[in-house]
């Protein structure tokens, strides 16, 4: 295995040497060889930037096989709204069933990201942590007119009010459980994760998931 610099926070990203036969090999980042196998990882705050490279790979995998399922492995503290919203409107609009699999954490918008995937397809290594709060004001602060400040305000609202629905059709909580569980930092272990519909199952070491007890 070798490794090649990038520009970019993480130093190295590690390739893959293949042989195709003969004396001849193929390299592959190692993103790029989990994507021939259709598994997506989400290891970093979620930003445009983020946004738009998992958007282009579920668009890709789900063009190359319309009913071949997708995996999305998620290890992200979250991040923006928008940029969070554009992944699971994607998800959504594919037809290819996607899993996914929390893997260290899923915290705010990472945690939408987790139960967007297909009902039954939803997974959690055993010791991760999910986490889940009301949209948070960017930046360091808001600065201007009090009316352009009502304006963020109520934007705010909205968003909440968006991201409150969609987790409440997900796990079918009822919204105002979801309303008041949101309202300040909300951890859950897997188990909990499991009891409240955000995820369905624990994949054990043995790698057969620990599925939802049946209402």
């Amino acid at each position: 295995m070798l490794s090649r610099k990038l520009p970019s926070r993480l130093a190295y990203v590690p390739t893959v040497v293949e042989n195709e036969g003969g004396n001849r090999e193929r390299t592959f980042d190692i993103y790029s060889r989990l994507l021939r196998d259709r598994i997506i990882l989400i290891g970093r705050p979620i930003d445009d930037v983020v946004a738009n490279l998992v958007v282009a790979q579920l668009m890709y995998l789900a063009a190359d096989d319309p009913e071949k399922e997708i995996q999305i492995y998620i290890n992200s503290p979250g991040g923006a709204v928008t940029a969070g919203l554009a992944i699971y409107d994607t998800m959504q609009y594919v037809r290819a069933p996607i899993s996914t699999v929390c893997i260290g954490r899923a915290a705010s918008f990472g945690t939408v990201v987790l139960m967007a995937g297909a009902k039954g397809k939803r997974f959690s290594l055993p010791s991760a942590s999910i986490h889940m709060h009301q949209p948070l004001i960017g930046g360091k602060g808001l600065q201007g007119q009090a009316s352009d400040l009502d304006i963020h305000a109520r934007e705010i609202i909205r968003i909440r009010t968006v991201l409150n629905e969609l987790i409440a059709l997900h796990t079918g909580q009822p919204l105002e459980r979801v309303e008041r569980d949101t309202d300040r930092d909300y951890f859950l272990s897997p188990e909990e994760a499991v009891e409240y519909g955000l995820i369905d199952g624990i994949i054990e070491q043995t790698r057969v998931p620990v599925l939802a007890t049946p209402k």
